[in-house]
């Protein structure tokens, strides 16, 4: 595809993570051959029956160019949320870049909740319990695998 604006001038390295369940931060860099006034806006689709949106908290490098984006009570639905990040500046035309991202793809999940160690007089040892991560699309702990490291000291 042929996209109008200077070339090199999208941004690069885009990507996002979603945390604490309902927090997600995006992060690019301006593009390698950007005019030095150029400005980018990110604007971003949950799904396609929600409005496109525009980020509402940039995050500014120290010359004050948009280079990130936070954003606040992210809910993760079952579509790919769309992404488009597009420049302005008033030396040429601006590529965009645009991406769709499926959220699940990107959460860090916190850690397991309520972790507790019962050591048991008998051979069987001890007995580790815990609960599930928090998220904000699973309502089911049956998708969860889960790891365990012991270490005798």
């Amino acid at each position: 595809p042929v996209f109008a604006g200077t070339n090199g001038s999208a941004v690069e390295n885009f990507s996002c993570v979603i945390y604490n369940i309902s927090l997600m931060n995006c992060t690019w860099q301006a593009g390698r051959d950007a005019p030095g006034d150029t400005q980018y806006f990110l604007y971003w689709q949950n799904s396609i029956y929600d409005d496109a949106m525009e980020c509402e908290l940039y995050i500014k490098d120290e010359n004050g160019r948009n280079t990130g984006c936070r954003f606040q009570n992210v809910k993760i639905k079952d579509e790919r949320a769309y992404f488009l990040v597009n420049g302005s500046s008033n030396d040429s035309l601006v590529q965009f870049y645009d991406e769709y991202i499926d959220l699940y793809k990107i959460e860090i999940l916190t850690p397991p909740l309520n972790v507790a160690v019962n050591y048991t007089r008998d051979s069987s040892g001890c007995i580790i319990t815990w609960q599930p991560p928090l998220t904000s699309h699973m309502k089911k702990g049956k998708c969860f695998v889960y790891e365990i490291s012991i270490r005798n000291k």
